[in-house]
């Protein structure tokens, strides 16, 4: 008789964080995700310590996909600062990763150590910003003031829920980060 493959570890990885973007920190529970994966929940042990363990590594996937690789491709990729920072929104907010990072984001309200991390990858990528606005622009005040409007816009576009006359939210939305991205005064 054949072994049976076990389930990979990234596919409990991508289960959790299915979960978590569905229902928050509560909704990852390994009997679920068994269940989800077709497997028994013993094979999570012969790769996780634990639920908690699972958690950990869930953030750090959320957080090497989401800032790592993202931020590291555009560097490699050079070219102008405000289509770098028009990759880098592309690529860090789609709608899966969008999920996530809004899951996160309410994970951190209610756990320290997950506010810690938010707050780290939040800083590289307003860090990332910063450096993009400042190839075209001097004031240092216009410089935060554009890489908090863009961050803001990246994340908060989700939650408005505003009519814009003559245009859908997504062409709005667009317009809004185009303005920002304008080089000299906005």
């Amino acid at each position: 008789m054949p072994a049976v493959p076990r389930t990979p570890r990234a596919r409990w990885i991508e289960a959790g964080l299915e979960a978590l973007a569905q229902g928050g920190p509560d909704a990852v529970r390994v009997e679920t995700l068994a269940a989800e994966l077709g497997v028994t929940k013993g094979g999570f042990y012969g790769y996780f310590d634990g639920r908690a363990a699972l958690l950990a590594e869930m953030l750090d996937e959320w957080e090497r996909r989401c800032t790592k690789e993202v931020l590291d491709r555009i560097d490699a990729e050079g070219g102008d600062p405000a289509d770098a920072i028009r990759r880098a929104g592309q690529r860090t907010f789609t709608e899966d990763f969008h999920r996530i990072d809004l899951a996160v984001r309410a994970w951190a309200h209610h756990d320290p150590s997950v506010a810690a991390r938010l707050r780290r990858v939040d800083n590289e990528r307003m860090e990332f910003l910063r450096r993009m606005f400042g190839a075209f622009l001097t004031d240092p005040d216009e410089i935060e003031a554009r890489s908090t409007l863009a961050f803001a816009l990246a994340i908060g576009r989700h939650f408005m829920a505003v009519d814009h006359p003559g245009r859908t939210h997504r062409e709005a939305v667009h317009l809004a980060g185009e303005y920002l991205l304008r080089s000299g005064r906005a």
